[in-house]
Formats: C-alpha cells, sequence, structure tokens
C-alpha cells in the first residue's frame, strides 16, 4: 500500500491564509491601491526633479504657459482626478479599476506637489512656506506606503485558488465578485486599505 501523500500544514495565521506571489493574484482594488501609492510617489518624485530643474534654467526645460499666463502643474492634476471620477462612475471593470488607481495617484501627486501654492493663494512653491508641500507628500507616502506594507486581503478562495481563478459570474449566490463590495460596505476592510474582515 502506498502511503498517503502528506498534507499541507496549515499555516500559523490561519488556513489558506497567505499573500498573493504574483500580481495577477492580488484583487483589482488592491491592485489600484497600489499603483496609486506608486503612480503618487513616482510622480512627486518626477515633478520636484522637474521644477528643479525649471528653477536652475537647465536648458530645454521651461514653465508651460497659455496666453503668457503660467499653467501650474496642480490645474493638471484636478483635470486628471476629473477624469478618474468620471470614468469611476461607469466603468468598472477589474482591469479599470486597477489604471485608474495608476491616474488617481498621479492627478493626486500633481495637486498635493503645489498644495503650498493653494493654501497661500499665491506662489511659494521655492519659498519656506512651500515645505508644506514636501511635507504632506512625505506624510501621504509614508503612511498610505505603510498601510499598504502591512495589511492585505485574503486573496485565497476555495482550495487556495486566487481571484482569478473561474470565469467571472460564477460567485455563489449572495456572494461578490472579487474586489467588488456589498451594498453599503467600501470593499476595503475596516483598514481601509485591503484588509480582510474577520
Amino acid at each position: 500500500m502506498d502511503a498517503p501523500p502528506e498534507q499541507e500544514q496549515p499555516s500559523p495565521r490561519g488556513p489558506d491564509r497567505r499573500r498573493p506571489r504574483r500580481w495577477r493574484e492580488v484583487s483589482p482594488t488592491r491592485r489600484g491601491l497600489v499603483l496609486a501609492w506608486w503612480g503618487f510617489t513616482l510622480t512627486f518624485g518626477f515633478l520636484r526633479l522637474l521644477t528643479w530643474l525649471i528653477h536652475i534654467d537647465a536648458a530645454g526645460v521651461g514653465n508651460v504657459s497659455a496666453g503668457g499666463v503660467h499653467l501650474h502643474h496642480y490645474v493638471w492634476g484636478i483635470l486628471v482626478l476629473m477624469i478618474v471620477g468620471a470614468l469611476g462612475l461607469v466603468e468598472r471593470s477589474p482591469r479599470w479599476r486597477t489604471w485608474m488607481g495608476l491616474a488617481y495617484g498621479t492627478g493626486t501627486a500633481l495637486i498635493v506637489d503645489e498644495t503650498a501654492n493653494l493654501v497661500n493663494l499665491s506662489d511659494v512653491y521655492w519659498e519656506h512656506s512651500g515645505g508644506i508641500s514636501i511635507a504632506v507628500a512625505l506624510i501621504i507616502i509614508g503612511a498610505v506606503g505603510g498601510a499598504l506594507a502591512f495589511t492585505h486581503r485574503d486573496e485565497s478562495g476555495p482550495g487556495g485558488a486566487g481571484p482569478d481563478a473561474g470565469e467571472p459570474g460564477e460567485s455563489e449566490p449572495g456572494e461578490s465578485e472579487p474586489g467588488e463590495s456589498e451594498p453599503g460596505e467600501s470593499g476595503l476592510g475596516e483598514s481601509g486599505l485591503g484588509a480582510k474582515k474577520e
């Protein structure tokens, strides 16, 4: 007689609880949050570099103007967030939700980078009070990055299958698709960033 195959011991964190190892195993909601964080962080860093190059008069780099009026980049951030908001009202597919997260993070960084200008209602970007923008951005990067690092959804379904197992619409009656919330819920867990509800 053959010996029965060894069964995996349950994780100390509980049965079938594991961190996703592949990008597609991550729920669309969490993918959107992670891309929003990366979009925000990278855009903020790029904007600081770009504005510094403009400030030191690097060759070929200058402000965007229309009719002699300087267009601050928070204007572009507001436009990006308006587009993301409109898309969010009409498009709810997991793929769009993921990429809207990236656009949301980028648009938010365009606005947050000029928070001091908006608070003071004048161009104080390179003055001492312009440090408000940097402080706000660093707080957002640290807080959201930390929350994303220390929270996660239980991505495994029955039998350890990830959220991509099966076809859309195959959920049990009364269950919502992965990444979608029940009416009246945010779909992000109690922490607001994808923690599993117990």
